[in-house]
């Protein structure tokens, strides 16, 4: 067999990689005290017709939603997960029904507490997120999230905000003139 050639991977020439080249994926489930000892950060993406409960609410389930999931803890010792996601959203415009891309962006900031008492010690700006046995999904947490920012009433946006009362290709009546205009006529004299 011949020798085979190196293929270059970069354009640029650059040869060190100081990250995976590809997203790796999400582990099922982890240990949310061992994530945050260890500062640990996630990134990479999801598809979206991985996420089932989301999935019914989209026009179709082609895309992706990019994250960024980092545990710490905070100044006052509060264990947290930061999410940053991205992702664009088919959806059914109910006005005109066309199908529409709804970009959505995520940061969010989520206190771990492991009991809904622990919710009122958290600080103004964190979002709770129960964790009673102390594993997280974090695919699941970023579906939360997505689920919680689709809107109500999906709107495409400058879609027109005619309405009218009329079934579709009624006939516009013309104006008739009013019956009581002669009692008002002889009402003047």
């Amino acid at each position: 067999m011949g020798s085979a050639q190196p293929v270059p991977v970069d354009r640029a020439g650059v040869r060190t990689y100081h990250r995976a080249p590809m997203s790796t994926a999400l582990p099922e489930s982890v240990d949310v005290a061992r994530q945050v000892q260890a500062r640990r950060t996630y990134e990479g993406s999801l598809p979206l017709a991985s996420m089932h409960r989301l999935r019914d609410s989209l026009a179709a389930d082609e895309g992706e939603a990019r994250y960024a999931i980092e545990f710490g803890k905070d100044a006052f010792g509060i264990s947290f997960v930061a999410l940053r996601v991205e992702a664009g959203l088919p959806l059914v415009c109910q006005r005109t029904l066309d199908v529409f891309v709804l970009p959505v962006a995520i940061d969010q900031r989520l206190g771990l507490i492991a009991r809904e008492d622990q919710e009122a010690s958290l600080p103004e700006g964190y979002e709770p997120l129960l964790v009673p046995d102390g594993q997280l999904d974090l695919a699941g947490v970023v579906e939360d999230e997505l689920i919680l920012a689709l809107p109500v009433v999906p709107s495409k946006p400058g879609a027109p905000l005619d309405w009218s009362d009329a079934p579709a290709g009624a006939a516009v009546e013309e104006e008739r003139p009013n019956p009581f205009a002669v009692l008002g006529a002889l009402k003047k004299h």
